[in-house]
């Protein structure tokens, strides 16, 4: 009965190990993230208090929801830097951009219309219900254009569900992959769950990324702490997320 009111487990690590996060929803009111300075603030202070020391924000850009461009991330950006620093939060926060693979994304490409993050890396996300057609070749334009792909959360697309062959297959062509560090609590379902153990235990893991939308995943990467797959992780990192 008493055990009804235990506390839960603090977690013994944090992320001070890598340091940076290369995946989140955090600037203001621009995507299905952060929808307020105040939002913003609230997760940056969230994001201090689980170790990291860098940002680099990715909203969605897409053809028929989400029609961010360069000018509205960076405007985006400027809001949130001059927040942080009024509300003396040292965060460093850059921004690039998470592009959903639409018809837009490869003209965007060949223009060179798009905003990476790091040594020119490039993130990308699929459609969660149909399997693209053209990933590879998708995957070859972007390398031709200078840029290093990174497929964001594949262990989330119910087609390479438990496919560890299909996940290696699209990294050997040179395609980094980010996995959702919150898929390792469940959050989004065990098949998630599952997948995305079987990535780091096959070593098929480039980055880790938070997504963080709201506090709900911000509570959910906390959780994730207690965990042994990414406790190994942060333990000896061998994840890109060092280079940013």
């Amino acid at each position: 009965m008493f055990g009804l009111f235990k506390k839960k487990k603090e977690p013994g690590f944090d992320f001070s190990a890598i340091g940076a996060d290369m995946h989140s929803h955090i600037l203001p009111g621009i995507d299905d993230g952060a929808k307020t300075l105040n939002d913003s603030l609230m997760l940056a202070k969230r994001f201090k208090s689980l170790g990291f020391r860098k940002l680099v924000a990715t909203p969605h850009i897409m053809a028929d929801y989400f029609r961010n461009t360069p000018d509205t991330v960076n405007r985006a950006l400027d809001t949130l830097r001059e927040g942080l620093l009024q509300n003396n939060i040292d965060l460093e926060v850059d921004a690039a951009a998470e592009y959903y693979l639409d018809e837009t994304f490869e003209s965007k490409i060949a223009k060179k219309e798009v905003l990476t993050f790091g040594q020119n890396f490039l993130l990308f996300e699929l459609s969660y219900i149909n399997a693209p057609h053209n990933l590879f070749e998708v995957i070859a334009k972007i390398q031709d254009a200078g840029y290093q792909p990174v497929l964001a959360h594949p262990e989330r697309y119910p087609y390479y569900y438990n496919s560890i062959e299909s996940h290696q297959q699209i990294r050997d062509t040179g395609c980094f992959l980010q996995l959702n560090t919150i898929s390792l609590t469940g959050y989004y379902g065990k098949s998630s769950k599952q997948t995305a153990e079987e990535l780091i235990d096959n070593y098929c893991v480039d980055f880790l990324g938070t997504d963080m939308h709201h506090l709900r995943h911000a509570d959910a990467l906390k959780e994730s702490l207690n965990l042994d797959r990414l406790q190994k992780i942060l333990a000896a990192p061998q994840i890109n997320n060092l280079l940013l």
